[in-house]
């Protein structure tokens, strides 16, 4: 397997990809990042489209692929697509809404080479998680799938956006996604872009963050399955400052539940959009590459694109970002950075930590 140092005299090599294989879909979530709506968009990639990419990626590294949306289910060529990336030695997953998961569909995932599902889950009630939907009966339908996924032995993780409207309720919804089966809960910290500009004051400010923070970083040393925050990166320090951090300790399980670093993007992680536009994630659009551009090379923008670069430098970031001795196991929210601050490289807004020192 070929390696591509990086400018800070470390290996890079994609460990997550997260390709959203169409936009549409029939919710209308308050915190969309895509603003995603239930209509035909044009210029997605198509099947042979979809299978070239696959091989490219999985010429050079073996990373979990994550088939994204949007929602996966609306691509009649879903399960083609996720076979072809299982037969090259790639791990698939799968996120979906859960709307129009039926048995046979599960099935024919698990037959495909999903390995996980991730479905999302916003609130212990009714209520809350239908509120944050705008489709009501949505919370009905979220557990209907888990239900469906347990059954036929197709493992599922929950995931919660956080915000000021659920973050109180984060206890009840761990319990609950322990009660239904999941093989982990992984809790994401509010980024407001897409539809998610709404809830601008909805976000949380920087003492409750830290104080959620804090309280995962306590709680997954008791909880039975995995547990951790995903677009949190200074999570990384605060299980570090409270010594809760064991790299000799196993990870459970799958990869999606490794406690590696912080923000993975451009680093570890890529997020390549319905029309083939290449991202350090699906929250900060700024543009890394094309593959239909590249004829399909995306090991080519993963080792030569600009931005990519810039998140490898730690002399690139600005702010106490880049006097902090904690980048290496952190790096901040680019996507934050950039929504809140003005550009992705600022430092990031929703931290508390003051660095001591200058860091070489």
């Amino acid at each position: 397997m070929a390696e591509q140092p990086g400018p800070v005299g470390r290996t890079y090599l994609p460990q997550l990809v997260a390709w959203e294989t169409t936009r549409r879909c029939g919710l209308k979530c308050s915190h969309c990042r895509a603003a995603a709506q239930d209509v035909r968009y044009e210029g997605e990639l198509t099947t042979a489209e979809g299978k070239r990419l696959l091989e490219n990626i999985a010429s050079f590294s073996k990373p979990i692929i994550i088939l994204t949306g949007g929602e996966p289910l609306m691509r009649a060529d879903i399960f083609e697509l996720s076979a072809c990336g299982d037969k090259l030695g790639l791990r698939m997953a799968l996120a979906t809404c859960g709307v129009g998961l039926t048995r046979e569909i599960a099935l024919k995932f698990k037959e495909s080479g999903i390995r996980r599902l991730s479905l999302s889950i916003d609130g212990s009630t009714a209520e809350t998680h239908d509120r944050f939907r705008n489709v009501p009966g949505a919370f009905e339908t979220a557990l209907k799938a888990a239900e469906i996924a347990g059954s036929v032995g197709l493992p599922f993780q929950i995931n919660t956006t956080v915000s000021r409207i659920n973050a109180d309720d984060l206890p009840a919804i761990l319990k609950l996604a322990i009660d239904i089966g999941a093989s982990a809960f992984h809790p994401f910290l509010l980024v407001p872009v897409g539809r998610g500009k709404a809830l601008e004051n909805e976000t949380l400010d920087p003492e409750k963050y830290e104080s959620i923070l804090s309280w995962i970083a306590e709680e997954q040393t008791r909880t039975s399955i995995p547990f951790k925050p995903t677009c949190a990166p200074h999570f990384h320090r605060i299980i570090r400052q409270k010594k809760l951090f064991k790299p000799s300790q196993p990870a459970h399980g799958h990869g999606l539940d490794v406690l590696s670093r912080g923000c993975l993007g451009g680093l570890g992680f890529a997020f390549i959009s319905h029309v083939g536009r290449v991202q350090i994630c699906g929250f900060l659009e700024e543009p890394a590459g094309n593959v239909r551009e590249e004829n399909f090379n995306f090991r080519k923008i993963w080792e030569t694109s600009p931005l990519f670069l810039a998140m490898r430098d730690k002399k690139r970031y600005k702010g106490r970002c880049g006097l902090c001795g904690f980048w290496q196991v952190c790096g901040g929210c680019r996507a934050r950075a950039q929504a809140m601050n003005g550009h992705y490289l600022e430092e990031e807004p929703n931290c508390l930590y003051q660095p001591p020192v200058v860091s070489a």
